[in-house]
Formats: structure tokens, C-alpha cells, sequence
């Protein structure tokens, strides 16, 4: 620990820190992907967080000096994700989706579905969403595979009379969900099922499914970086393709839908094979930040639910 104690001595602002760890992570070529793309961001993250200090506000506090513990804090932190290669958000233990903080551990996936940005900007649009169901109106909603529940969390705080549920395989993962739960005091409104996709819902149905199944196939997932292999593998694994659960849902969301309801889901790459392979559908794929077809919307009826009064 000499060398760390060299460090704090000398650096002593967050600039400082902040240029240490940009350094550190490029000469140790890191990976990211986990809500930041390059070194400069996810090391203003992992500062920023490690402080509590609003992550997307870097330059008001750069030349502010640290005390002496939050410089031990900094560069220790620092060293962890060089040494350990884990995604910064295990080492804070939070991750944020449009702002919005959750708990992480290794037990989740790090949140970073683009259906967070899509109900942000659906639901916060002063016409209102030009195809999900009007928030007031929704009654029920699941999320399946909800992982550390952050989507749950998202739906309950866009659909306030919605009854919601949430699956997921992993009891881990759903003890994870507990906590942000509490954190976002959403435990009245939202309900976690242990099991595998729609198995533990047996006669219910909902107005708004949302998923964001495990989608990458294995090609990709052989050639992974040390800070994806550090996530659960089951919370990636979709197969061969990376679709054989995304086809499961669709072959299955039928039975769990009302009339005039849709669901939302998530699928990385594989929109020509399902088109392909489900050509009787009607997709509807929606644009993010980051992509124009990873995410699909699609209605009821375009499952085959009848009854719509």
C-alpha cells in the first residue's frame, strides 16, 4: 500500500484523480459498456459516484481538494478497477438509468436497457406516447426478467394504478430487486416471482408486458472482456443466436395479455431473423440514443388476442 500512499499525498483534487485514473485505465486497456463507452467517462463516474456527488456534474467539483480519506477512497477505487477489471458500478454498488439510482452487485446484470430511455421519453412526452397505453389507464403490467428490478421500479413510478409484477429465474438477482424496491418504496405496488419467464403467472394477464431477456448469443459471448465475464452469465445467455428466449416470449405473450395491451421488449441484434422467422407479426421497432431496431413494440391483437371492446 506505499505506492497508494504516495498517491494520496500528492494528488489531492478531483482533477488530479481524474486524470490518475484516466491514465491508469488506458494503459491497462479496460473494456466498457456498462453506462459509459470511454475512460474519461467511466472514470468521472467512478469518482463522482464513489463521493456522492450527481454523476453528470464533473466540472463544478474538479478542482475542488479531497479529504484525506476520500483520497484513500479514489485511488483505492481506482487500483480495484484496474486490478479486478469488474465494471465500475460493482465497485460503487450503484448504477443509474436516466438519472434514476439503483443498487448493483455482482448478483444483476449492470442496468443499461434501452427501454429506460424509451419509457422515459414515451411517458414524459407532453402529447403522450405515440403506441404505449395510455399510463393512467394501465391496470397491470409485468416486467419478465427483471433482473435488479429497475425496470419494475421505472414502470411503477410511469403507471400509477398498475398492479406489477416481476420474474425473474434468478432468487439472487430477486434479492437485489428487493432492495431497490425499498429503495424507491415501490414494495406495495410491485410484486417479484421467482421462475422461469411467464411459468410462475399462470392466469394472470396484463395490460403492458416489458422485457429485456437475456440476448447475446454465444459467439459473442466466447469473445467477452474480463468486465462482462465479471456480470452473471445467465443474464446474457440467449442461445446459440441469442434469441431462443425472446422467441419463447413471443410464442407465450398471448396468453398473458388483455385486449388493447402490447408488450415492449428488448433484443440486442436479430431483428431479420425474427422478422424472418415470425413474418405474420407486426413489429414495430423502435428508435434509441444508441440504436433503431434493438427494441420492439408489438400490440395484443398483432399476438392474436381477441376481444378488444
Amino acid at each position: 500500500m506505499a505506492n497508494q500512499d504516495d498517491i494520496t499525498g500528492e494528488l489531492v483534487t478531483l482533477r488530479d484523480y481524474w486524470r490518475y485514473a484516466i491514465s491508469r485505465f488506458n494503459a491497462a486497456d479496460l473494456s466498457y459498456g456498462h453506462g459509459t463507452t470511454t475512460a474519461s467517462d467511466d472514470a468521472a463516474f467512478l469518482l463522482l459516484d464513489s463521493l456522492d456527488l450527481p454523476i453528470d456534474a464533473l466540472d463544478p467539483f474538479l478542482d475542488a481538494r479531497l479529504l484525506p480519506s476520500e483520497r484513500r477512497l479514489l485511488a483505492d477505487r481506482i487500483d480495484a478497477r484496474v486490478r479486478t477489471r469488474k465494471p465500475s458500478a460493482y465497485l460503487t454498488g450503484r448504477s443509474y438509468i436516466q438519472g434514476v439510482r439503483f443498487h448493483v452487485d455482482e448478483r444483476v446484470i449492470v442496468p443499461r436497457s434501452h427501454i429506460g430511455e424509451i419509457l422515459f421519453a414515451e411517458y414524459l412526452n407532453p402529447q403522450g406516447s405515440s403506441f404505449l397505453p395510455d399510463p393512467m389507464a394501465v391496470e397491470s403490467a409485468v416486467d419478465i426478467c427483471t433482473g435488479s428490478g429497475c425496470l419494475a421500479v421505472l414502470a411503477a413510478k410511469f403507471l400509477p394504478n398498475a398492479a406489477i409484477d416481476a420474474v425473474d429465474l434468478s432468487a439472487d438477482a430477486l434479492e437485489v430487486a428487493k432492495l431497490n424496491l425499498k429503495e424507491h418504496e415501490v414494495e406495495d405496488q410491485v410484486s417479484l416471482f421467482e421462475g422461469d419467464l411467464f411459468e410462475p403467472l399462470a392466469g394472470r394477464r396484463y395490460d403492458l408486458i416489458i422485457t429485456n431477456p437475456p440476448y447475446v448469443d454465444h459467439a459473442a459471448m466466447d469473445g467477452y472482456p474480463a468486465e462482462f465475464r465479471a456480470e452473471p452469465a445467465m443474464a446474457h445467455d440467449g442461445g446459440e443466436d441469442g434469441l431462443d428466449l425472446v422467441r419463447k416470449i413471443l410464442e407465450e405473450a398471448a396468453d398473458y395479455l388483455n385486449p388493447g395491451g402490447g408488450m415492449i421488449c428488448e433484443i440486442g441484434s436479430g431483428r431479420e431473423i425474427l422478422e424472418e422467422e415470425f413474418p405474420h407479426l407486426e413489429f414495430v421497432w423502435l428508435e434509441t440514443a444508441e440504436s433503431q431496431d434493438a427494441v420492439f413494440w408489438i400490440t395484443a391483437e398483432s399476438l392474436g388476442v381477441e376481444g378488444l371492446v
